[in-house]
């Protein structure tokens, strides 16, 4: 889940990923920012990747608005390439990009033997991909600070095939268990900014209901645990139950 570069506040370990590649830095500009989470530790991390969504609403919900069957799907800040070997069971094409060696090595390596899969070491806001040669984007978390990420916006409308479809998926900090815990761990976040911030670009938001699911309380508890400061954690964990939460999520679209 990354940006910087705003008076936004620090948000340690939620921070998004590929977002925080999409602003300038600067003479650091070419470096992204380090993301706590899955940087930290890598194992935990697809310990939560696994435990998202186990119902499926997120896909489902994109499918409703495009289908990625038979298209060049485009997957930035794709990680340790958790979701490309299911968007290229049905995709023609499918690339991820991927700025952090140690992640985009893990992605290499989890691709191997999937013929119409590739991963592409590169920032969100320079994608080493062709104009127009994208039909959809897929990204997780990694766009929800709002402003500052326009260079990565920008590269989004050159890469973009005409008709082509982008979905940014996002935490939503308005309502649900996990985005009161959001709430708690950044309460400075504005998230009716953000939102006039998408309109602007001229994104829909369609809200979607998942959540987390984890096969042991002690994988829950890691996962919390690397999403959160000590201290929040301590507070969560006391006072949620069980292996599971509900997770309110906007799922933010555009036609290109």
């Amino acid at each position: 889940m990354d940006t910087d570069g705003t008076t936004m506040p620090d948000r340690g370990s939620l921070r998004p990923r590929a977002e925080e590649e999409s602003r300038p830095k600067g003479s650091g500009e070419d470096q992204p920012i380090p993301s706590p989470n899955i940087w930290g530790d890598q194992e935990t991390y697809e310990i939560e990747n696994n435990g998202v969504d186990p119902d499926g609403a997120i896909w489902s919900a994109m499918r409703t608005i495009r289908s990625w069957a038979d298209r060049r799907v485009l997957d930035i800040g794709c990680g340790t390439g958790f979701h490309l070997p299911l968007l290229a069971e049905t995709a023609e094409q499918v690339i991820g990009v991927e700025p952090h060696v140690p992640l985009y090595n893990r992605a290499v390596q989890r691709i191997s033997g999937i013929a119409n899969a590739e991963v592409r070491h590169g920032l969100a806001q320079r994608l080493p991909v062709e104009d127009h040669s994208i039909d959809v984007v897929h990204n997780r978390w990694a766009y929800f600070f709002g402003p500052g990420c326009e260079p990565g916006l920008r590269e989004l409308a050159r890469v973009m095939a005409p008709g082509g479809v982008a979905f940014l998926i996002d935490n939503d900090a308005t309502r649900s268990t996990f985005g009161r815990w959001f709430r708690d761990a950044w309460p400075d976040a504005d998230p009716i900014a953000v939102q006039r911030f998408w309109n602007r670009q001229g994104f829909t938001t369609k809200p979607v209901m998942m959540r987390w699911k984890f096969d042991t309380r002690e994988d829950f508890e890691a996962v919390v645990r690397i999403e959160f400061t000590p201290e929040l954690s301590d507070k969560i964990l006391a006072s949620h139950d069980g292996t599971e939460v509900d997770y309110a999520v906007a799922l933010r679209w555009r036609h290109y």
